[in-house]
């Protein structure tokens, strides 16, 4: 057994998502942390799902999972499609198994059949909360006698099977994140190991299947610190030596409670969705409740497979940024070479069926270059590039009010028209002298006519650089724009106006 800090004996650790829904960044974290530990210590890292919830589990929620964890780079090696020799590897084929260890436990007085129905347990809890006690099962079918038994089986009562609780002395552990953990059995309850419906519970399950994989650390977040002590029971009745556990903290919303869907995005899908780079995400994913030993924030996925330490993740709970993630996008999309974030702009828009044009490369990497620090995420090529990627323009209201109060504004638009269409150089040089000299022939400081000319080709205030957004344009489209501006201009104001 590896040592409890993380000894490289044997290291194997799982990540074991049920397939309810899509993959929540809480989840996504535990994933990452266990795979990070694996690559540590030169260790394996299993994927299992947990899917004997048949009312929930879906094909559809297995796949997302399986293309988010691909997505962030997560690569098991042992799971669904993948294989290995601890399989299978989603718990509704593993019934053999666990049906197997229930006889062993029956066998040796540690399980037991339970008869109460919903409304039964639920009138013990109210009589329970009545008294002011605990809310637990009581262990009224512990003692039925086979008569008994017999009496509700008739009754066509399915019975659930309960673990035999040994209710004396406390259950602890040495917990790698938070230090040495205890509860009382006198708190606890017989608990239930088997559904009614034959089905395992989620503790009694995943204590056999990490018995069974040879799991050797168990990293989860710390809402299943109550599940603990329930399967440090079961693994004491097996007579079998449990594996290390470490709990990271919960992850908060900015408003400091649990991070939920009213925050926002919270799927690594949706994250993929609003242009974040996997590299990002994980970058953002580590630093929730992980910390390098020096001031360092920027990391590789590779890099954090080197460096990450489990004995550093921290107890607190963590907040989740968006404001920093967006950051960390930010810095890993200005170390990769312009050509390259031109490529993953044009591949992310395509994803998302926006028409792109059929453009150059050098044309993509004039628009990533154009929109220069804006570039925060790759959704944001589209809302600073739709100028140029879209047919037709959207006009912002508050911004054509600046044009239309500006006397002659289209004459002025239609002189720079005249003199772009007759640029035959058309280079960013060309048309900054262009744009200049009309503007003083027409009295006017440059910036106010490229305020007039922003508006006309862009339909917003701000944008990136004119001469930029006329080279994106073209000269036909750049002509075109100007003076259709000009002409909504006169219809609005009237040809006296101009």
């Amino acid at each position: 057994m590896a040592s409890r800090e993380g000894g490289d004996v044997g290291v194997r650790v799982r990540f074991a998502p049920s397939p309810s829904g899509y993959l929540h960044v809480g989840g996504a974290r535990t994933a990452l942390y266990n795979y990070l530990f694996a690559r540590a210590h030169g260790g394996t890292f299993v994927l299992r799902i947990e899917d004997t919830d048949a009312a929930r589990s879906t094909e559809a929620s297995v796949r997302a999972i399986l293309d988010a964890m691909r997505w962030l780079g997560l690569t098991w090696d042992e799971g669904p499609e993948v294989g290995g020799p601890h399989g299978p590897y989603f718990q509704s084929e593993r019934r053999d198994q666990y049906d197997r260890h229930v006889a062993a436990l029956r066998a040796v007085g540690r399980a037991y059949p339970c008869y109460c129905t919903p409304e039964d347990l639920e009138a013990m809890r109210e009589q329970q909360a009545a008294r002011k006690e605990p809310l637990r099962y009581d262990g009224r079918c512990r003692g039925l006698d086979e008569s008994e038994r017999a009496l509700r089986e008739a009754q066509g009562r399915k019975p659930a099977l309960r673990f035999v609780l040994d209710a004396e002395g406390e259950t602890a552990w040495d917990d790698v994140v938070r230090g040495r953990v205890a509860f009382r059995n006198d708190l606890l309850d017989d608990f239930v190991i088997v559904r009614s419906d034959g089905l395992p519970t989620y503790n009694f399950a995943c204590v056999v299947d990490d018995h069974e994989m040879a799991i050797s650390h168990v990293i989860r977040g710390d809402d299943h610190i109550s599940n603990t002590p329930r399967q440090l029971l079961l693994y004491r009745a097996f007579g079998w030596e449990p594996p290390v556990f470490a709990h990271a903290s919960m992850i908060l919303g900015p408003d400091g409670s649990r991070l939920s869907k009213r925050h926002g995005a919270t799927s690594v899908e949706a994250f993929s969705e609003q242009g974040y780079l996997p590299v990002a995400l994980v970058n953002f994913l580590a630093l929730l409740g992980w910390a390098y030993d020096g001031e360092r924030e920027l990391f590789t996925l590779a890099e954090l497979e080197e460096l990450f330490k489990l004995e550093r993740v921290n107890a607190n709970p963590s907040t989740f940024n968006p404001e920093k993630l967006e950051w960390i996008n930010a810095q890993h999309l200005k170390r990769e070479p312009e050509s390259e974030r031109a490529r993953q702009v044009k591949e992310f828009l395509r994803a998302r069926d926006v028409a792109i044009g059929d453009h150059s490369d050098a044309w993509w990497t004039m628009l990533v270059r154009a929109i220069g620090d804006r570039l925060k995420t790759l959704a944001d090529a589209e809302v600073y590039g739709r100028f140029a990627l879209a047919p037709a323009i959207e006009v912002d209201p508050d911004a054509w009010s600046g044009v239309i109060e500006r006397p002659g504004a289209a004459h002025r638009l239609e002189e720079l028209a005249e003199r772009v269409n007759g640029d035959a150089e058309f280079s960013a040089e060309s048309l900054e002298r262009i744009t200049r000299a009309c503007a003083t022939d027409a009295g006017l400081k440059a910036g106010e006519l490229i305020g007039l000319a922003r508006v006309a080709l862009t339909g917003k205030k701000i944008s990136p650089g004119i001469f930029d957004v006329m080279l994106l344009l073209g000269k036909a489209k750049t002509v075109s724009r100007l003076r259709e501006a000009a002409s909504r201009w006169r219809a609005e104001v009237g040809v006296a106006g101009s």
